[in-house]
């Protein structure tokens, strides 16, 4: 009798012991290949996950040849550049009022399609009229704007040709920028035919590199400006993510929006001496009310300042009872909430700070 009691008794068994064997190794071998090929699947998931994340919006949509670059936007003051702008966007971002000069700073608008990606910068008006350090930084911001800009969309009004018509195109000839000349309002011309000599007239005065009848305010020929701007952009990446409309924060917008409601509301009562600063500007998250236990929404609480330079102004902002405060903080909440995408509550005050508009100090403090 053997000793070794382990050992097969005989062949049979041999056979059979090496059978399983080989099956649990084939068996183990297909599980690790399993694992393995599991493992670099997941890799391979989050490596793309993470391209996706960092990569801009859309981009996948993106045209081989897709042309991007920044375009100025300048004119007289309430020639329309503002309108201009919100109509190409499809999108209201820069404030617009018949007061001239509405627009004070440089607000970047960004339109993007699969084939171009434009960074539309609104300026403020080119005028004459410097008598105060406001409308001297206005200029200057309007000038600056054409450093490093790849197209120009010069904007005039279609029946009237201005002093400061004339006082931009100067500006614009001491530059070697590309300029496109936009005629606004063209649908405001009795004779539709007019518009034919007005291009030919233009064209004579100065080296246009393309010339487009509009209508901004009735989204008229924009498709046509928006291929044109297109064709005079370089081939380059976009310079923004494709879903960004504008590089300008929440709380400048806010003051903006309220600036214009006030604007709006008052007309010629209100004098151009008006400004809005943004004190406090805080996003809370939905939540459980600890005092009721119901639930609330998210909310973003906004406190503003309006200043005025004289009481008077001030007793015109506040309006008979506070009426006319009231209807400007209702007006510029609904906006608001249209363009943040959340529920706004908003809080105003009017304040008198003296000589401000003529203010280096004040204009500084106050964003200018």
């Amino acid at each position: 009798m053997s000793n070794h009691t382990d050992l097969p008794s005989n062949n049979e068994d041999s056979i059979q012991n090496m059978t399983e064997n080989t099956a649990n190794d084939l068996s183990q071998s297909n599980i690790e290949a399993t694992a393995n090929d599991s493992v670099e699947d997941i890799t391979l998931e989050n490596d793309l996950a993470i391209e996706e994340f960092f990569a801009p919006s859309g981009s996948a949509q993106l045209a081989d040849d897709f042309r991007s670059g920044y375009v100025a936007i300048v004119g007289r003051p309430n020639v329309g550049k503002s309108t201009l702008m919100n109509h190409l966007l499809g999108q209201k971002l820069s404030i617009t009022s018949r007061k001239p000069q509405t627009t004070r700073h440089r607000i970047h608008g960004i339109l993007s399609n699969h084939e171009m990606q434009a960074v539309f910068v609104d300026t403020p008006g080119i005028h004459r009229n410097e008598v105060r350090a406001i409308n001297e930084r206005m200029n200057k911001a309007a000038v600056s704007a054409l450093v490093d800009v790849d197209l120009v969309l010069f904007v005039v009004d279609s029946d009237q040709w201005r002093d400061d018509d004339l006082l931009t195109l100067q500006k614009l000839g001491e530059t070697d920028l590309t300029i496109v000349l936009v005629i606004n309002k063209s649908d405001t011309l009795k004779d539709k035919g007019s518009v034919l000599p007005l291009i030919e007239t233009f064209n004579e005065s100065f080296d246009f590199a393309d010339i487009v009848p509009v209508s901004a305010l009735k989204n008229q020929n924009l498709d046509r400006l928006q291929e044109v701007i297109a064709s005079h952009l370089p081939i380059a990446a976009p310079i923004y993510d494709t879903e960004q409309i504008t590089d300008r924060s929440e709380r400048f917008l806010a003051s903006e929006i309220i600036r214009e409601k006030i604007m709006r509301s008052a007309g010629d009562e209100v004098p151009y001496d008006l400004t809005v600063q943004i004190d406090a500007f805080k996003d809370e998250p939905a939540h459980t009310d600890p005092k009721t236990g119901r639930p609330r929404k998210a909310c973003t609480f906004i406190d503003a300042t309006i200043f005025v330079e004289r009481g008077g102004q001030k007793a015109i902002v506040i309006g008979d009872k506070g009426q006319r405060i009231k209807q400007v903080g209702m007006d510029a909440r609904k906006d608001m909430e249209q363009l943040f995408g959340k529920k706004i509550m908003l809080t105003l005050w009017v304040k008198v700070k003296r000589g401000w508009s003529d203010d280096e100090r004040a204009l500084t403090s106050l964003g200018y």
